[in-house]
């Protein structure tokens, strides 16, 4: 199971007991939000996309969507989400559970500045009824963040 293997991970930083395990889901913003008692943009959501070569994991704000300019102009090519049969397959975590921990050494994770605004974000843990309240700091070091990108738009935004 996912959640086991983030729970082994971040034991590293002795965060395994921090994780949060609900009784309902958390697998989208709004349900995370709800069960956290916390506004939506401070659900830190992994979006796992197809980069060519390699997949990519891109951590935003719940308030946030992926600007395909923006991605365009960073990554040089189109976002492209995974399946979730391929999103399991490459990061070992189900659609609703996506996190940037565990993942395998070839995922890279990019956290995007819509975060910042916190002081802290709640991202999954591996299941769909799962999260950790983690600092900017403790997301970049424990999600190996390759880079601080800006590839998002509010939800509002045309």
């Amino acid at each position: 199971m996912a959640i086991e293997q983030v729970r082994t991970y971040l034991k590293q930083w002795n965060r395994d007991g921090d994780i949060i395990e609900m009784e309902v889901s958390t697998a989208t913003v709004l349900e995370a939000a709800n069960a956290l008692g916390v506004i939506p943009a401070r659900i830190a959501k992994s979006i796992a996309l197809n980069q060519g070569d390699r997949v990519a994991v891109v951590v935003i704000a719940g308030d946030m969507k992926l600007d395909n300019r923006k991605y365009k102009d960073r990554f040089g090519s189109k976002a492209r989400m995974l399946s979730p049969e391929e999103t399991l397959g490459h990061t070992g975590h189900a659609i609703g559970g996506v996190c940037p921990f565990g993942l395998p050494a070839e995922v890279a994770v990019y956290l995007d500045s819509s975060l910042k605004r916190f002081d802290t974000v709640f991202p999954a843990c591996g299941s769909s009824n799962s999260a950790i309240e983690l600092s900017m700091e403790e997301l970049n070091e424990y999600s190996r963040n390759q880079a601080w990108v800006a590839v998002c738009k509010p939800i509002t935004e045309a």
